[in-house]
């Protein structure tokens, strides 16, 4: 082959290379005509290109969060002892105990008469350096024992502080000083696609770290409802691998910063699936300074009924009929009712009004109205802006508690509403009538006793279905109980049978 020969085969490859090109940009310009235009960003990726909190994905490195949060999450086991199941729940499940006996009852499969010790785990927070532990409530709830264990493997008795069945948080303590503790962050800068870790000890594993990111804010998914008279929720939604035995454990920036503690899971299995729920960090610090200083939550309420999330569109014809206003779901909470003498009614708040923000904080659905008002105490004045017939206003509210009124509420003992006069079992008697111990009710006194059918000498064994034996364990027993029914099982000393007497307790 000759030069010219060669020069004349360079030409046709570069003649074709460059219409190759070409050709690929006006095929590449064709394809973005009528979708995108080309070279113009949308607004959501303003600030993206060139900003340093932008760092290549090969840049991230979890470790020094993940150093940081371990030592601090603890796992906790709790021990529910062995109780006695009463006469009347082994009625309730055979006919034949009521007519021929609880031996006969069981025989025809009446059940066991002592339900087994149990025993579950979970994980928690230190959060003071004092021993300090935020869980979930669901993770401690009803047990008679709690135990800590360090990252470390140095293991601890822990105390109940209180708990708060609404929000599924409660508090525990173990003794010592200078413990590793999580700081708090802010979980309202947390940010949709932002990088977060999960520490806790799934399947009773040693302390796991897993990965994921934030893929919703202020999400409901209707369980607290399965413990809590009021439910509170507005869950962090992420895609951190969490499963059984993670629930209170820590949801952390890359800042090694505590923005959530982990409650839920989302799964047709009960194993991870793909999505878990925290309680915002922002919420978990009001409640667990209520509960520490207050013995309960000062939960502040605005007073307010609104519809569910998700109306389908019968659903809202029908609530816009109903109120005469025009109703865009996501444009704020729609007010359905302002009971009389509730905080929004009290500040000329009505049917149909539709709150847009609270201190500023723009609010689109229930769950964040929930999330902001949770923040703050009866008392407390907030200022809310809401849309009145398309026209802005501006308010402001005082929250009041359940009550209707701004008070305080202590967590009162039930110990002193049940009244009478309440006394250790005498060892001898015990030992007579077989069993471990019991508190006598030596008088019945003017209090909730007075007003069951329980005569004085009456010998309290159990409370709902938990073994009592002095009246220490009595006082346990109900310390954290609100409201609802209580069950007192027991007997008379010198007569036949057990006896149980329910007492109807409600909050002050």
């Amino acid at each position: 082959m000759n030069w010219k020969n060669g020069l004349v085969i360079v030409g046709i490859s570069a003649t074709t290379a460059l219409a190759s090109v070409w050709g690929y940009g006006k095929f590449v310009e064709n394809q973005q005509d009528g979708v995108q235009e080309q070279g113009k960003l949308p607004v959501n990726y303003a600030g993206f290109f060139g900003s340093p909190n932008n760092a290549a994905v090969g840049s991230i490195d979890f470790t020094a969060a993940a150093t940081t949060g371990t030592p601090a999450v603890v796992h906790i086991k709790t021990r529910t002892k062995a109780k006695q199941i009463s006469s009347n729940q082994r009625q309730q499940r055979n006919p034949f105990a009521d007519m021929f006996g609880d031996d006969f009852g069981d025989f025809f499969g009446g059940g066991p008469r002592v339900q087994p010790e149990q025993r579950a785990s979970g994980s928690g927070v230190i959060i003071t350096e004092d021993g300090y532990i935020v869980t979930n409530n669901h993770v401690i709830d009803g047990a008679d024992e709690i135990n800590v264990t360090l990252a470390n493997k140095k293991s601890y008795k822990a105390t109940l502080v209180g708990q708060d069945p609404n929000s599924d948080l409660a508090v525990i303590k173990i003794e010592g000083k200078a413990f590793p503790y999580i700081v708090y962050g802010n979980s309202d800068e947390a940010k949709l696609g932002q990088w977060v870790l999960a520490i806790g000890y799934p399947f009773s594993l040693d302390v796991t770290v897993t990965a994921g990111i934030i893929s919703a804010k202020a999400r409901s998914i209707d369980i607290n409802g399965r413990q809590g008279a009021n439910p509170v929720e507005s869950f962090i939604q992420t895609d951190a691998a969490v499963n059984p035995g993670n629930s209170g454990g820590a949801l952390i920036n890359t800042n090694g910063e505590l923005v959530g503690i982990n409650s839920a899971i989302a799964s047709p299995t009960g194993s991870y699936a793909g999505y878990s729920y925290a309680i915002p960090v922002n919420m978990v610090k009001k409640i667990v300074t209520d509960i520490v200083k207050f013995g309960t939550v000062q939960r502040a309420f605005i007073g307010i009924s609104y519809p569910k999330e998700n109306l389908n569109d019968e659903a809202k014809r029908e609530l816009e009929k109903e109120l005469g206003t025009a109703y865009k779901e996501g444009e704020g909470v729609l007010i359905t009712d302002t009971p009389a003498g509730g905080a929004a009614a009290s500040a000329g708040l009505k049917k149909g009004d539709i709150i847009t923000k609270i201190q500023g904080v723009a609010i689109a659905t229930g769950p964040e109205l929930q999330e902001q008002v949770a923040r703050y105490k009866p008392g407390d004045k907030v200022t809310v802006q809401y849309k009145r017939a398309g026209k802005e206003n501006t308010v402001t509210i005082t929250l009041k508690n359940k009550a209707g009124n701004t008070d305080i509420v202590r967590n009162s003992s039930i110990i002193e509403k049940l009244g009478g006069e309440l006394v250790n079992l005498d060892k001898k008697i015990a030992a007579a009538n077989d069993v471990p111990g019991g508190v006598v009710v030596k008088k019945v006194g003017n209090g909730l006793l007075s007003k069951s059918r329980m005569e004085d000498g009456f010998v309290i064994t159990g409370i709902n279905g938990k073994e009592i034996i002095n009246v220490d364990e009595l006082k346990i027993a109900l310390a954290n109980i609100k409201s609802g029914t209580i069950r007192i099982d027991g007997f008379y000393p010198g007569f036949e049978g057990r006896y149980t007497y329910p007492l109807q307790v409600t909050e002050d």
